[in-house]
C-alpha cells in the first residue's frame, strides 16, 4: 500500500544487428517508487530508485543506480484565475562502465537538479449547446547541471508530452540548459455529451542557446524547436479524425504527419493511419489499415495490412477469425509477410490459437498440426 517495487532479469535479441552483437542481457534491473508525504510546504515529495546491469554488443557492460527525489507543489491560483505550480527534482547517478563510451571505467557519483515553473490561464465560454475551453500555458525549465551526451538518441516529442518534466524519457540525465515551452489548448465540446468534441493543441520550445547533448531527433536542441500540434474531431458517432503534426521552425516544412481516421457502422469498423517522417524526425512513410466485423457477442473477424510507401512495398497481410467467451479465445490466423531483413524472411502461415484465461495461450501452425 505504501510503495511499488519490481525487478527483472531479461534478454533481448536485436534482429538488425550482426550475429555476434545482437544479444542484450539485463542482469538484473529494479525499480522502486514511494510517495513520502503529501503535506510538505503545500506540496508532495516522492522517491524513486532504479538500477540495472546491462551487457550488450558482446562486451560493453554498463551498471548504474539512479536515485530521484522530487517535489511537486500544489496549484496556486491567483485572483484573476492564473494557475501556477512548480517542481524540483534532484538526481543522484552512480555509474560504472566497461568498454563503454557512456560511462567511465571507474565508479562515478554525480548529482543533478532541474527546476520547473508552470503557468496556465484556463478560460471558459459557455454557449447554448457547447462549452469552449481555451488554455494558454507556459513552462520554464532550468537545469544548472551537466547532461550526458544523448545527441543521437531516438527520442520524439509531441503535444501530449511536450509539457512533461521528463519529456525526453531520460533516466541518467536531466534536459540541459534553460528552456521556455509555450502552448495553447482549445476544446469545444457538447454540453450534454463531453465525448463529442473538437480539440486543437499547439506547443513549441525556445532556448537561449543550442544544446548539443539534447537528442537531435526531438528538435529540442535548437533555439526554437519544431511547432508541434494535434487536431481531433470527434463530433460524429460514426466517424472521428485525428491529425498530429510538427512543422519546422521556418513554418514551411512538415517533418511529421500522422493522420488517423476511424469509421464505425453498426458491427463494422475500419481505421486508416497515415504516418510520415521527414528531416530531423526521420525518413519513413507508411499507410496502415485495420478492418473488423463483429458477427455477434462471441464471433469476430479482423483484417490488417501495412504498406511502406517509401520502398513501395506491402509489408504484411493479417486475417484473423476469433471466437470469445469469458474464459476462452479460439482463433484462426492467416499471416503473409513480404518483409525481409536478416533473420526475418517472407512467409505465409495459417495458425490455430487457443487462449485459456488466465492460464496460457497455445499457438500452432496448420502444417505442424497436420503432421503431428
Amino acid at each position: 500500500e505504501n510503495y511499488n517495487f519490481d525487478a527483472e532479469v531479461a534478454t533481448y535479441e536485436n534482429l538488425q544487428s550482426g550475429n555476434s552483437d545482437k544479444y542484450q542481457y539485463i542482469l538484473p534491473s529494479y525499480n522502486f517508487n514511494r510517495n513520502l508525504t503529501n503535506n510538505f510546504l503545500n506540496g508532495s515529495i516522492g522517491l524513486n530508485s532504479n538500477g540495472n546491469n546491462n551487457l550488450n554488443n558482446t562486451n560493453i557492460l554498463t551498471s548504474n543506480i539512479v536515485n530521484n527525489l522530487s517535489y511537486s507543489s500544489n496549484n496556486y491560483i491567483s485572483n484573476n484565475g492564473i494557475k501556477n505550480n512548480f517542481n524540483l527534482n534532484l538526481k543522484n547517478l552512480n555509474s560504472l562502465g566497461k568498454n563503454s563510451t557512456k560511462y567511465k571505467s571507474s565508479p562515478q557519483i554525480e548529482l543533478m537538479s532541474i527546476f520547473e515553473l508552470n503557468t496556465f490561464l484556463p478560460l471558459i465560454k459557455e454557449e447554448d449547446k457547447f462549452t469552449n475551453f481555451l488554455t494558454p500555458k507556459i513552462s520554464l525549465k532550468f537545469n544548472p547541471s551537466d547532461m550526458k551526451n544523448h545527441t543521437n538518441l531516438d527520442r520524439t516529442v509531441n503535444v501530449d508530452n511536450i509539457f512533461n518534466l521528463n519529456r525526453l524519457g531520460l533516466n541518467d540525465s536531466f534536459e540541459e540548459g534553460k528552456s521556455l515551452t509555450v502552448g495553447l489548448d482549445y476544446r469545444k465540446e457538447k454540453i450534454d455529451n463531453i465525448n463529442k468534441y473538437f480539440e486543437l493543441k499547439l506547443g513549441t520550445v525556445f532556448r537561449d542557446k543550442e544544446e548539443n547533448f539534447v537528442p537531435k531527433k526531438s528538435t529540442l536542441n535548437r533555439k526554437q524547436s519544431n511547432l508541434f500540434g494535434q487536431i481531433s474531431n470527434n463530433f460524429n458517432d460514426n466517424f472521428n479524425l485525428n491529425y498530429n503534426f510538427s512543422v519546422d521552425n521556418d513554418l514551411n516544412t512538415f517533418e511529421t504527419n500522422n493522420v488517423s481516421a476511424t469509421m464505425i457502422l453498426n458491427n463494422f469498423s475500419t481505421k486508416l493511419d497515415f504516418v510520415e517522417f521527414n528531416g530531423e524526425m526521420g525518413d519513413s512513410n507508411f499507410i496502415t489499415s485495420s478492418t473488423s466485423y463483429q458477427f455477434d457477442d462471441s464471433n469476430f473477424i479482423n483484417f490488417n495490412t501495412r504498406r511502406n510507401r517509401k520502398i513501395d512495398l506491402t509489408e504484411y497481410y493479417d486475417l484473423v477469425y476469433e471466437y470469445k467467451n469469458d474464459c476462452l479465445i479460439a482463433g484462426i490466423k492467416y499471416k503473409k509477410t513480404y518483409y525481409e531483413d536478416r533473420d526475418l524472411k517472407p512467409a505465409e502461415n495459417l495458425m490455430f490459437t487457443i487462449t485459456l484465461f488466465p492460464l496460457t495461450t497455445f499457438e500452432q501452425k496448420a502444417d505442424d498440426l497436420v503432421n503431428n
